[in-house]
């Protein structure tokens, strides 16, 4: 499995490129901006993006679904309960002084359970809600890609609307915890890390 990240946008929320080996097809998870970049590192590893994927709908992660979406054509997927901030997007960043675009809507809704497939490569969906109703963790060999849910050391806002701590909790202690320990966790803005390691150090986490 090839992973490629970068971090996109001004809030530098990071975009991953996923690509399977074998067949070179790819899916870009959260593309938050930096549409060219994106498109280069594509071109560079002589991969085709066959689906975007929306870890949730907060517009640093998802500003780029218009135009990667218009050079791809390829299929765009979120959980349902963040579809709805798909057209919102400009407003959502005009409240950070920033500008974005309303996403297209999406060509598949994404449900707990789920498996979303591309070239060899299968993800599991994971519901992991918290830092909004519909964030979602996609989960394959031994890597999960968590958006703002999980970060090392810490965890995802649940200051923002839809967002709920004792939520965001459970999410952490029934459905990522269940994940081997060596699992690399890919999260949303800054470095990775371990599903082991959270467990063992996250402060927020110590009760579990």
């Amino acid at each position: 499995m090839i992973i490629k990240g970068m971090p996109v946008g001004p809030l530098q929320a990071n975009c991953y490129i996923v690509g399977c080996e074998q067949t070179k097809q790819a899916a870009v998870i959260d593309p938050g901006g930096d549409t060219d970049r994106i498109l280069l590192a594509l071109s560079e590893n002589q991969l085709k993006v066959e689906v975007i994927l929306n870890t949730h709908g907060h517009f640093d992660h998802v500003a780029g679904n218009k135009s990667l979406k218009n050079a791809t054509g390829a299929d765009l997927m979120i959980h349902e309960l963040d579809v709805s901030m798909l057209d919102m997007l400009s407003g959502s960043a005009a409240a950070w002084g920033l500008q974005a675009e309303n996403s297209p809507k999406p060509d598949r809704l994404l449900a707990d359970g789920d498996t979303v497939k591309f070239g060899q490569i299968t993800f599991k969906v994971i519901h992991t809600p918290g830092h909004s109703p519909g964030s979602t963790s996609f989960y394959a060999d031994q890597a999960v890609f968590v958006g703002d849910t999980l970060f090392e050391g810490s965890i995802g806002r649940t200051d923002l609307p839809g967002g709920n701590f004792n939520t965001l909790m459970d999410s952490l202690k029934n459905k990522l915890f269940g994940l081997p320990d060596d699992t690399t966790v890919y999260t949303g803005h800054m470095g990775s890390t371990t599903i082991g390691h959270e467990k063992r150090t996250n402060p927020f986490c110590t009760d579990f």
